[in-house]
């Protein structure tokens, strides 16, 4: 069988060149962040006790690291989605992000300015010819402070050769057992209780050397209603939540058929707002309905890209603590997060020292698994750790 060619020639004409900016419409409370702390599985403190985060350095209730693609009207993902591609579907690839030391608090309003960078076509397994694309993204707070870069990659690909080419997972969820459900809560525990120890404390550089394995997390078992959970965090996925694009058309971007919908239309949002947000008609359905994740590809309901980069940013900042500070991390995303599967994400120090700014650092790799051993995503990343001196 003769495979087609993805046509990606209409990606030229965007590249380089910046995109409409995405725009929250208010301020950003405190409930937003807690929102996304809950939604990520990521019961740190300093993002939804404010009397704890008080006590902290920073003097209030701070957002995660990974909180902007949550302030994004595309999950980060929009620079890496321009130019058609007839009869195409989306997922997310991987992201590289570079971070600065200014945390987003209640109150702030955040911009991001987006700019496609990329791309290239590769013959894969899952699909044939594949578009491997990438955009970039830098988020501002009201001040004009850049908070983070992240650069997203967006694999696009022919749905029908997925399908043909087919998944060995089956479409069925694994069942657990009592026991196991309640040793996996013990597990998941272990890693929260690592937080809760460290505190306010500080987790010195002078303390880790290379080959030091990092704590394991756990998040899952994986479902509906967590994946549910996760996308109405996403400040996009709520009516009138963000600024709306007025140059996003599903079907000029090569989304067909049922998966093309009218997701983020400004115009519907405003008459029938069930139909643009995402949860239910348009490319984003396949997520949470196992009819329509059959329909591109995938075996049953599945996780969402950037909730999965989320999960790799708080592992790594979870423990580094608050004194801590994320450098840089590239995430390569594998496969995604299944209903009924499990992440497991461990980590291994493979570097110390100082770099060209005084900024004495770990380097980390970073892997995540599901309970059968599958490679979801790997990752490499740069830990800034205060020393003893300081």
């Amino acid at each position: 069988m003769n495979k087609p060619v993805l046509d990606c020639s209409d990606i030229d004409n965007y590249l380089g060149k910046p995109m409409q900016q995405a725009r929250i419409r208010e301020p950003l409370g405190g409930m937003d962040i807690r929102r996304w702390a809950q939604a990520m599985h990521y019961p740190n403190r300093l993002h939804y006790d404010s009397d704890y985060a008080e006590q902290s350095r920073y003097g209030a209730l701070i957002a995660p690291v990974s909180f902007p693609v949550a302030c994004d009207d595309g999950h980060g993902c929009a620079p890496a989605c321009v130019g058609g591609i007839p009869n195409s579907h989306l997922i997310f690839g991987g992201d590289e992000w570079w971070f600065t030391e200014k945390r987003i608090y209640s109150g702030d309003t955040i911009t991001n300015e987006r700019i496609p960078f990329d791309y290239v076509v590769k013959d894969t397994a899952f699909a044939g010819p594949t578009c491997f694309q990438r955009g970039d993204n830098f988020f501002y707070n009201q001040h004009g402070d850049l908070l983070s870069k992240q650069r997203s990659t967006a694999i696009r690909y022919n749905p029908d050769l997925a399908r043909i080419e087919g998944n060995n997972e089956s479409a069925e969820d694994p069942e657990w057992s009592d026991k196991e459900l309640i040793e996996l809560e013990e597990k998941k525990y272990e890693w929260i209780k690592m937080m809760h120890d460290l505190g306010h404390g500080k987790r010195y550089w002078d303390d880790y050397n290379i080959g030091d394995k990092l704590p394991t997390r756990v998040i899952g078992p994986h479902s509906i209603a967590s994946f549910t959970t996760e996308w109405r965090a996403y400040l996009f996925t709520i009516w009138c939540g963000v600024h709306r694009r007025t140059d996003l058309d599903m079907e000029a971007l090569g989304f067909i058929g049922e998966m093309a919908g009218k997701e983020q239309d400004p115009v519907l949002e405003l008459d029938n707002p069930e139909l643009t947000d995402g949860a239910y008609i348009g490319p984003s359905r396949g997520h949470l309905f196992p009819r329509w994740a059959r329909h591109i590809g995938m075996p049953r309901g599945y996780g969402y890209g950037a909730s999965m980069g989320t999960w790799i940013l708080d592992y790594l900042s979870g423990w580094a603590g608050e004194w801590g500070q994320l450098l840089h991390v590239n995430a390569s995303y594998r496969g995604p997060a299944l209903t009924g599967d499990i992440s497991i994400m461990d980590a291994e120090i493979t570097d110390k020292g100082t770099d060209a700014e005084g900024r004495n650092f770990v380097a980390v790799k970073f892997v995540m698994k599901t309970q059968l051993g599958t490679t979801m995503a790997t990752a490499t990343g740069e830990i800034e750790l205060p020393t003893r001196g300081q």
